[in-house]
């Protein structure tokens, strides 16, 4: 019998990268990477004068097709594979990422008239510009004693659907009167990929406060948060929610042409990057915390019942494994504080010396660190440089860095910044093992893990448990293929369920990550000191951050409206 294919599509932060993958072990037999043409949209849109203030990331939804057009003909040519033999394809996305779109289906930020206005355009996971918005959303749930709000952790994040929407109402109500429909990118690429629209359970569970038995809040609670949103979920939030695995519809005759695959195979609902990599990386139990590592942090666990844990991104029934309860926590940067670091803040001389030794800057400052032991820096960081997402889900807290001297080394504030994000991953840990959800090891994938070694080993000695890596470079579109192959089902060459997908095609490195004793004993004493100021910062004893980011919004130069700075002419 011929084998069968899958391919899978992961949308990134900043590139979008699909790969071809064996049904029969989970090989991966092609991928390809293409980057976004407008990247992330971050200082002024494309074509216009407008410029974007602080906390505002947008994307360019027609870079989402490039990645369709470029990336599926060329795993295909490389490969060799005939087309008869792919029966599926699946997608994930990053999330929240969301864009308005018309009756259409099109992107309000496609119409000339429109994609001036910042607005119309994707909001990136990372827009951070409705943190006023999620704070009174907060506020009035917490009021109302609404119960949705201990499944998120006790706060809805600026980063999800509902602060996003009432943003754009608030700032640009005509673009919210020309909004058929508030969409997941996911969603939405699943629709132009099938010419229907359906959305998934994963993203409107974790991001737009839905629950399987509950639905959306009723109502009342979205006209108690602005009268024009009484009819938002039965309006512009409406459309059909199917589980994770379903067939979301046929690839079609269009996208087949563009793609070179065949019309009518199958396509799966969409998904989401960091929840798909669960079951590529055969984890299918509670016990197991998976994090995809990359320019932030997603942690996955699993979980037989539905407990109230601090600042969890939200616990969604059937939200990751059918028959599980999905809990999602999360860091808003990880690598993104080191390149941070690298980018602004390396010294000349750090760089000259990377180049002659023919290594980039990273690698140089990973191999310096590593000469030191925990503790002999004598540094401490706090890892929010982009606001904090779990366990205090506050995107206004900022990074903090203690213990410099005259005598303190570039390598030195690097590890520290690699510390700081452990002891990040290690409050979570803890607000888990807290609630009676027992992690017993990590799970690791994503680009990070590949790239620094002396990271892992931080985490396993921060956290001190046993890590695993992920035993390829593309799991997330190793997830979404699975799950392709679950959307075209074992008549077809594919699989009934995730969970038999996932013991055929899952890949885990044989090589494991352990803690060393003497490293555990002393972190262990610089993350009680981390604790200190995690809480002294971070929960209102000292909001100088806070009161420091005001006082900046307030000598902002130019005409402002909250996040948006228009250039003069």
């Amino acid at each position: 019998m011929t084998n069968k294919y899958t391919i899978g599509i992961d949308y990134g932060t900043e590139s979008g990268r699909a790969v071809l993958i064996s049904l029969e072990d989970g090989a991966q037999i092609s991928d390809h990477v293409t980057p976004y043409r407008h990247g992330v949209i971050d200082k002024k849109l494309p074509g216009s004068n407008l410029e974007l203030g602080h906390d505002w990331a947008l994307q360019h939804p027609q870079d989402y097709l490039e990645v369709l057009g470029n990336s599926i003909p060329a795993i295909l040519k490389d490969s060799g594979v005939n087309p008869n033999d792919v029966i599926g394809i699946g997608i994930d996305f990053t999330a929240c990422t969301m864009l308005p779109i018309d009756e259409n289906g099109a992107p309000l930020s496609d119409n000339p008239e429109l994609s001036n206005n910042p607005h119309s355009w994707v909001k990136l996971w990372k827009h951070h510009a409705a943190q006023e918005e999620a704070n009174k959303l907060n506020a009035i749930a917490e009021q109302r004693g609404e119960k949705f709000l201990a499944r998120y952790g006790g706060r809805i994040s600026s980063e999800w659907m509902i602060a996003k929407i009432w943003q754009i109402l608030n700032e640009a109500p005509d673009i919210y009167d020309k909004t058929d429909r508030f969409v997941e990118a996911t969603d939405w690429v699943i629709s132009k990929l099938t010419d229907s629209f359906v959305r998934n359970s994963c993203t409107a569970g974790y991001k737009a406060i839905w629950h399987k038995k509950d639905g959306y809040p009723d109502k009342d609670f979205f006209k108690t948060l602005d009268p024009r949103l009484e009819n938002l979920t039965e309006t512009k939030l409406r459309g059909e929610i199917v589980p994770l695995g379903t067939k979301a519809g046929e690839l079609s005759l269009e996208m087949a042409e563009l793609t070179g695959l065949n019309a009518g195979i199958a396509v799966a609902v969409g998904n989401v990057d960091a929840h798909v990599s669960v079951p590529a990386m055969g984890v299918t139990e509670p016990g197991k915390l998976v994090m995809t590592m990359g320019t932030s942090i997603c942690s996955l666990l699993l979980g037989e019942i539905e407990v109230e844990v601090e600042g969890m991104c939200g616990v969604v029934e059937d939200g990751i494994i059918p028959g599980m309860y999905g809990y999602e926590a999360g860091q808003s940067a990880v690598g993104d504080i080191f390149a941070w670091y690298v980018d602004q803040a390396a010294p000349e001389y750090i760089k000259k010396e990377s180049e002659e030794a023919g290594i980039d800057v990273h690698q140089l400052l990973e191999r310096k660190a590593t000469t030191y032991k925990p503790g002999e820096s004598g540094l401490l960081a706090l890892d929010w440089w982009n606001g904090n997402r779990s366990v205090l889900v506050d995107t206004d807290l900022t990074g903090l860095l203690i213990g410099m001297t005259l005598q303190t080394k570039p390598e030195e504030i690097y590890r520290a910044l690699l510390e700081s994000t452990a002891f990040g991953t290690r409050k979570i840990v803890d607000a888990f093992h807290n609630n009676g959800l027992e992690v017993k090891e990590l799970y690791v994938c994503g680009g990070l893990p590949y790239k620094n070694k002396l990271l892992l080993q931080i985490y396993a000695d921060v956290t001190n448990r046993v890590i695993k890596v992920a035993d390829s470079l593309q799991t997330p579109a190793l997830g979404a293929a699975m799950f392709g192959a679950v959307a075209a089902g074992k008549t077809m060459g594919g699989y009934d369920n995730i969970v038999e997908a996932s013991r055929k095609m899952s890949r885990v490195k044989e090589e494991v990550i352990k803690p060393i004793p003497d490293n555990v004993a002393i972190y262990e004493k610089i993350y009680q000191e981390y604790s200190i100021l995690h809480d002294y910062f971070g929960r209102g004893d000292n909001n100088v951050m806070k009161r420091l980011k005001k006082i900046r919004s307030i000598n902002e130069t130019n005409i402002e409206s909250r996040g948006i700075i228009y250039a003069n002419n």
